[in-house]
């Protein structure tokens, strides 16, 4: 995980149902984040409430470190550049942009300041962030969905920017997450070798043959569509050992025929 992580900061303001809290907690953790700050939450204990906790489902650990102040002002204080979340247009506020677009800045701008912090700043569930909330940021962010609904709920809208966000900072090395090597993986899922391949198609010819679909002497162009179709498969070597047993068995039952 790359250093940059600990510097993103998520901030709901005004959260009004522990549910949701919980589940933003969790929200944040899969994507690898932790710093969760709550700005005059409507329960003083909304980060122990029960639905919190189980909303959470294994993020608990995010709940007990969230910091719980009084003021956007006091959770944007060490932040550099704050992304507005939001779904209404504006007619005055910051610069606009969409989640992915904010997620390269977000990435550009830690690059370039070493000391820089960034926030996702969330509204309350009800009626979002208010014109004063946005003016304290530099950014309004929205989420390209639907024009005719496009109503998220708080944590899942969260979970969408701090998707982005880790899809922009994660380097092309690291080694958190990855598709598996194909030498980690068992013999028979690995792609075929070409000389497999190649060898599968001289047994499809046959089996094409021996069942009377393939005319030998005018064979036209079956057998070279044959291969682009098999060369776009990327066949595992499974995949080339099951269609040569396909093979087998048809040239078995034209014999016996």
């Amino acid at each position: 995980m790359t250093a940059e992580f600990s510097r993103l900061r998520t901030i709901m303001t005004h959260p009004s149902h522990p549910g949701n809290v919980g589940s933003a907690a969790r929200a944040i953790k899969t994507m690898g984040f932790g710093d969760l700050v709550l700005v005059a939450p409507r329960l003083p204990d909304i980060t122990t409430h029960p639905e919190a906790i189980a909303l959470s489902s294994g993020a608990a650990d995010v709940l007990e470190r969230a910091q719980v102040v009084e003021t956007l002002e006091e959770a944007l204080a060490p932040v550099t550049l704050a992304f507005a979340m939001t779904a209404r247009p504006r007619e005055l506020g910051p610069p606009v942009c969409d989640i992915r677009q904010a997620a390269g800045q977000a990435r550009q701008h830690l690059a370039d300041t070493p000391h820089g912090r960034v926030a996702v700043v969330m509204g309350t569930e009800k009626s979002g962030l208010t014109n004063a909330h946005i003016a304290l940021c530099h950014r309004i962010c929205h989420i390209p969905a639907n024009p005719e609904y496009s109503s998220l709920n708080v944590a899942q809208a969260l979970q969408l920017a701090v998707w982005e966000m880790r899809y922009a900072l994660l380097s092309p090395g690291d080694a958190t997450w990855r598709p598996a090597a194909a030498d980690a993986l068992p013999s028979g899922s690995r792609p075929a070798a070409s000389d497999k391949v190649q060898a599968l198609l001289t047994h499809w010819e046959e089996a094409l043959v021996a069942v009377r679909f393939l005319d030998p002497q005018h064979p036209k162009k079956l057998m070279p569509r044959m291969r682009h179709l098999l060369g776009r498969s990327a066949l595992t070597q499974d995949e080339v050992d099951m269609l040569r047993g396909v093979c087998t068995a048809m040239i078995d039952t034209a014999r016996r025929r």
